[in-house]
Formats: C-alpha cells, sequence, structure tokens
C-alpha cells in the first residue's frame, strides 16, 4: 500500500513537471558582422601591438593631469561607486546559490478557551496517567519555547539562480568596462585641453614673433616718411595693423584662462596655472605602418567590451527567466530546543528536528512569466543591436582617424614648406623696399602672408595632435 502511494506521488509530480515543460527557447547570441580589414600604408610583417598610455604620451606634465582626473574627478568616484555596487549585486547573486541559515529563539503564548480543541486537549493531557508533572501543560495560559538554527535551500536545478548569477558577472564586467570607457574619454578631454593650450602659447608666440618682426619694418617707414620716401598712409597702415595684432594677443590670452579653468575643473581643483610643454603631438608613423588586426583592436576597446558583456548578461536574464516556468524545489530543515516551560527547554528531551521539502510548479501565474521572458527576449535583441552598433561605430572612428592622420602627414609637409618660403620672402620684401623696388603695401602683405602661413600651420598641427589622441582611443590603448 505505502508502494502505491508512492508511486501516485510521484506520478503526480511528473504530471506537474509535464505541465511546464512547454517553455520559449532562449535565442543564441547573435554573431556581429564580420569586419573588414584596414590596408596600412606600406606592406609590413610586424604586427600592431596595444598602445600603452605613457609610451604614447610621453608630456610628463599631461601625464600628471592624467593622475590627478582619476584621483579627483567626481565623475570617474561615481563611476567607480556604481562599479562597487555591481561587484554587490554580484556577491549577491553567488550567495543566492547557497542555503540560508538563521539562528535565534522564539516565545510565544496562548490561552485556550475550554470549549476548543486544544483547550479540551490540554484538559485531557493533564489527567493522563502516562505524564510526568513536568509534561503537565499550563492551561490559564500556555506558553512555547524555541531556540535553535533553520535552514532553507532552493536546488537549482533548472539553472535559475545560476543564469542570475552569470546576469550578474557580466553586468559587473559591463561596468568595469564602462569605468575605462570613462577614464578614456576623460583622458581624452584633458589631452585635448591640454594640448589647445599648448597652442594658443604657440599661436600667442607666433604673435609676439611678428609683431616684433613688424616694428622692424615700421621703423624703415618711419625713417622713409622722414626722408620724404614714403607718406603718412604708409605709417597709419601700419600704426592699424600693429594694433590688430596686439588687440589678438590680448584676446589669446583671455582663451588661455578660459581652458585653464575648464582643465583644473576635470581635474578637481580650484583653479591656479597649468603646467605645460611647448610642442605638440607629432604623427605616430610607426602605428601606421604596422598590420592592424581589426577584430582585436575592435573588442579590445572598453565600449565594445561593455556591450558585449550587456549581450551575454540579457542573455543570461532570458535564460533565468525561462527557467521560472519549471517547478521550484525547495527544501527546509529546523533544529532546536521546543518545550512550553523554561525549566525544560535545554533538557536533551526538548530537542525538536523538522525537516520539509516542497514542490511548486507555475500554473495560473504562467501569464506573467511569459511576459518577463518576452520582455527578457527583447532586451536581449536590444542589447545585441547595441553591441553590433558600438563595434560599428568603432570601425568607422578608426578608419576615419587612420585616413586622416595619413593626410594631415601630408598637409603638415606642404605648409612647413609654405612658412619657409614666406620667411624668405619678408626678408625679401625688406631689402626692396628700402632700394625702392617695393611699395608699403607690399611689405605689409608679406608680412601678413607669413603671419597667416605661420597660423594656418600651427592650426593643422592643432588637428593633428587631436587626431593623434583621437588615434589612441580608436586603438583600444591600454591605461596601465
Amino acid at each position: 500500500m505505502k508502494r502505491l502511494n508512492h508511486r501516485h506521488i510521484l506520478y503526480g509530480i511528473a504530471a506537474l513537471s509535464l505541465v511546464s515543460c512547454a517553455v520559449p527557447k532562449v535565442a543564441d547570441i547573435k554573431q556581429a558582422q564580420t569586419l573588414p580589414e584596414i590596408p596600412a600604408k606600406t606592406v609590413s610583417s610586424e604586427e600592431f601591438q596595444q598602445l600603452d598610455l605613457k609610451a604614447y604620451f610621453t608630456d610628463a606634465h599631461l601625464l600628471e593631469l592624467f593622475n590627478k582626473v582619476v584621483q579627483a574627478n567626481p565623475d570617474f568616484q561615481i563611476a567607480q561607486q556604481r562599479v562597487e555596487i555591481a561587484n554587490s549585486f554580484l556577491q549577491r547573486s553567488k550567495m543566492d546559490l547557497l542555503p540560508s541559515l538563521e539562528v535565534g529563539a522564539e516565545a510565544t503564548g496562548n490561552r485556550y478557551g475550554k470549549y476548543t480543541m486544544e483547550g479540551v486537549g490540554n484538559y485531557d493531557t493533564n489527567l493522563s496517567p502516562n505524564i510526568t508533572e513536568e509534561q503537565k501543560i499550563n492551561r490559564d495560559f500556555t506558553p512555547n519555547y524555541w531556540l535553535g538554527a533553520r535552514s532553507s535551500w532552493e536546488i537549482d536545478a533548472w539553472g535559475k539562480l545560476k543564469n542570475k548569477k552569470i546576469a550578474a558577472q557580466k553586468k559587473y564586467l559591463a561596468s568595469t568596462e564602462g569605468l575605462r570607457l570613462l577614464q578614456v574619454e576623460l583622458f581624452t578631454d584633458i589631452a585635448n585641453l591640454y594640448y589647445q593650450l599648448v597652442a594658443l602659447d604657440n599661436r600667442l608666440a607666433i604673435y609676439q614673433k611678428n609683431y616684433n618682426l613688424q616694428q622692424r619694418a615700421f621703423e624703415i617707414v618711419l625713417a622713409q616718411r622722414e626722408v620724404g620716401k614714403a607718406t603718412e598712409l604708409a605709417v597709419q597702415q601700419f600704426k592699424a595693423q600693429n594694433n590688430n595684432w596686439l588687440a589678438e594677443i590680448e584676446h589669446i590670452k583671455v582663451e588661455i584662462v578660459t581652458v585653464e579653468q575648464a582643465i583644473t575643473t576635470l581635474t578637481g581643483s580650484y583653479g591656479g596655472e597649468v603646467k605645460r610643454g611647448k610642442i605638440l603631438m607629432p604623427t605616430n608613423i610607426d602605428v601606421l605602418n604596422k598590420t592592424i588586426n581589426v577584430e582585436a583592436v575592435i573588442h579590445s576597446r572598453p565600449d565594445v567590451a561593455a556591450n558585449y558583456y550587456v549581450l551575454e548578461a540579457s542573455q543570461a536574464d532570458a535564460k533565468a527567466a525561462r527557467a521560472a516556468f519549471y517547478p521550484k524545489i525547495d527544501l527546509g530543515v529546523g533544529i532546536g530546543m521546543n518545550s512550553f516551560s523554561v525549566e525544560t527547554l535545554f533538557k536533551p528531551s526538548s530537542l525538536a528536528g523538522q525537516l520539509l521539502g516542497g514542490l511548486m510548479v507555475p500554473v495560473f501565474n504562467k501569464g506573467q512569466l511569459k511576459y518577463e521572458f518576452k520582455v527578457a527576449s527583447k532586451e536581449q535583441e536590444i542589447a545585441f543591436l547595441n553591441y553590433q552598433k558600438s563595434i560599428t561605430t568603432a570601425f568607422n572612428e578608426l578608419q576615419s582617424i587612420l585616413k586622416q592622420t595619413r593626410i594631415y602627414e601630408r598637409v603638415l609637409k606642404l605648409k612647413s614648406e609654405e612658412v619657409g618660403f614666406l620667411d624668405r620672402g619678408v626678408e625679401v620684401s625688406n631689402d626692396l623696399y628700402l632700394t625702392g623696388y617695393a611699395n608699403y603695401f607690399e611689405l605689409i602683405n608679406s608680412q601678413k602672408s607669413k603671419l597667416t602661413a605661420e597660423l594656418d600651420l600651427l592650426q593643422f598641427q592643432h588637428q593633428n595632435t587631436r587626431n593623434n589622441v583621437l588615434l589612441f582611443k580608436a586603438l583600444g590603448g591600454k591605461l596601465n
């Protein structure tokens, strides 16, 4: 008879399990589109190695600013706290796989009516000849004392808790990559501002140098006017140009103050002068000449890596949502000292234990589980689209920066030659003016052309520097 009952129970469990077996499938992680190769400038057998921050950015003042950013920037500190939160969720998900354990004490008391089953039962118990005086129950107020431990455990037969742990782990990894991405962006912002400051210093030096040269030409014109070889118009034209350049010098000083303020804000400082060098970044020719493994470079970037971890987390969430369709198996155990009197609570015979087992199959809440799984599946699809988008953005950014870098290399060479020609032109115009073969207008134009060419060269050098700063980010450079 007992075997028959056990068999019926097993059949019942099997039938309940079959009810929950009609569950949806979790989609596999989609593969991103294959990336094309980026041809190197020259055929090289040497393969590109990931860039190192301190080897790529060699300016000591800039590296010092990088250190300040990670120590004092509030956005970076907030991101660090978010990583710690993600880690806490991960540790909690690991604990979910383990049995819970509670240790404690309980004390309750009841007064049963005479016409209740408990009241009549206690009365009869006290009249029984089979009990001792210690076993008699206080009928006026019946206490119940318990001191012990309880444990419960959800058996993760279907992988729900395991996949929740995987999802938490991937989200934690995504948060660490997000922190790295923020650090790269902060370093990029600082580097761009720093080199903007260097460019402004150089721009200021160009104006001051050309102003001094202009003064020499102005002295020549003044001397020529004294002997009647130049007019007052020439003198006034030179004075006007001098004032124009002096005003520009003062305006550059205003821009310098503005950029310094932006840098000190990012580094969490209360103003002050920013120490800096004088040289803009040159083109990193070695990078252009190496063979780049595009797949490895793109997936080493923190933005792409973070999105892939989010994609993996979304699939784990979908698997956990799917596992919720299956029966939930719980085990519980309790052990402790249990008595209705304090005097007998700690006697060996007061030791009591309990073992519980449960299997619950979702039936009427399947509609809710179905929609929760649908949401998790759509989140997985969104995560893949974001992942693919980050790859596309990263590839096009890298390709564009590499092309621009090669173009700037040619532009800088041409502009440097132009400045050299115009330097010689100013010397020639001064000589020709003294000998009467050129007028003051040609003298002024030669000075203007030289200034314009030098400013254009500086602008292209600055743009090339910005491009090289972005190249570090585009190539997924190492931060430490």
